[in-house]
């Protein structure tokens, strides 16, 4: 480090005067007007973001507040090396440092980008696309890190290094790597497939095994679930993959069975009349599909009906409703016809002592 030093300032120092002050002064001047303008370009983006308009310059303006002070200050100072007379073993040293902080700063560079595609793809799609919320932070970051890798690899290629030995080398090593992070690599790989495969978005309410919540992130190694009850369930996402789920939130429709059960003395006129009001009830129910309703058995209590219908929407509340509403007037039209609901009983025979039973009648007779 001390050789290198001597290698780069001995020639600075033994520059001409005149040399030594346009270079410094085209790096002062070249670092002030930078820094001036990442400043004004800052300003004009966060006055556009607070006042939410679409602005044709926003990713442009994002980038160049976005750029590092470091980066403007090495290219500053190599701009103002030019007017000196370096060796070359100096200005390769020079090239090789800036190259390094310029590879940087198109990394930082192209995350920025990344992630303004992503923000303006969500905004297209409306804060509440479900499938955007899903994806987006998955896809966001496979591509960050795939951004980084391409970086390091084009500036080791730059700087001279034997970028398919290097690969070869990581590939072996790899494979132990794998190995020892099969978990974590099985939790990344399951939630590119839930990415793409799409079982479930943000917001779906999902059972999976004895645990059921609504999902609220689905992330690179786990999702979570939150229950009915308020608490937060994690799942890993290679063990979502590897078990039955059930997302409510793709029903479309509800199927409901009921059973009514009414009492043996009912007259078989009034027993051949409820199928058809259980059904002028449902039919005149908005979000309902009358399915059937019959006479179903004789229970040990009860005459029994079985009705299924159909409620046309998701909403749990809407169908608990549906189901309280027919119940309601069922009570109210068997009320009104002298219909009985039946409710278990138990009839006692009794007998005199000493009563004649009746036995079987004579051979014959």
């Amino acid at each position: 480090m001390k050789h290198l030093h001597l290698l780069i300032l001995l020639p600075i120092l033994r520059s001409a005067p005149l040399d030594l002050l346009q270079g410094t002064g085209a790096a002062i001047v070249l670092l002030g007007a930078a820094l001036l303008a990442r400043r004004i370009a800052g300003h004009y983006y966060r006055r556009a973001r607070e006042a939410g308009r679409p602005e044709l310059m926003e990713l442009p303006l994002d980038l160049a507040r976005r750029t590092k002070a470091v980066f403007l200050a090495a290219a500053a100072v190599f701009v103002g090396l030019q007017f000196l007379h370096l060796p070359p073993r100096g200005r390769e040293l020079i090239d090789s440092a800036l190259t390094l902080v310029s590879f940087w700063q198109v990394g930082v560079w192209a995350s920025v980008a990344v992630s303004w595609w992503l923000e303006h793809n969500r905004q297209i799609r409306h804060a509440g696309d479900r499938v955007a919320a899903s994806s987006f932070a998955v896809i966001g970051f496979i591509a960050k890190a795939l951004v980084w890798v391409l970086i390091v690899l084009m500036a080791l290629e730059n700087l001279g290094v034997n970028i398919t030995t290097l690969v070869a080398g990581l590939g072996v090593g790899g494979i132990a790597v794998a190995l020892a992070l099969q978990s974590i690599l099985g939790d990344l790989f399951a939630s590119l497939s839930i990415t793409f495969d799409q079982p479930f978005f943000v917001g779906d309410f999902v059972a999976v095994d004895a645990f059921s919540g609504t999902v609220e992130h689905i992330g690179i190694k786990s999702t979570r679930l939150r229950s009915i009850s308020g608490e937060q369930i994690i799942l890993a996402n290679a063990d979502l993959l590897k078990t039955r789920l059930r997302n409510y939130g793709r029903m479309t429709e509800r199927r409901v069975l009921f059973t009514v059960g009414v009492t043996y003395e009912t007259p078989v006129e009034q027993i051949e009349q409820i199928p058809a009001i259980v059904r002028g009830i449902i039919e005149a129910i908005p979000d309902t599909r009358f399915d059937r309703s019959h006479f179903s058995a004789h229970g040990a209590v009860s005459l029994d009906f079985e009705t299924v219908y159909y409620v046309l929407i998701a909403d749990y509340a809407r169908h608990m409703d549906i189901q309280q509403e027919i119940h309601l007037k069922l009570h109210r039209e068997f009320a009104r016809r002298g219909i009985e609901f039946a409710y278990p009983t138990q009839r006692l025979l009794l007998e005199r002592a000493g009563a004649a039973r009746p036995g079987p009648s004579p051979a014959g007779a």
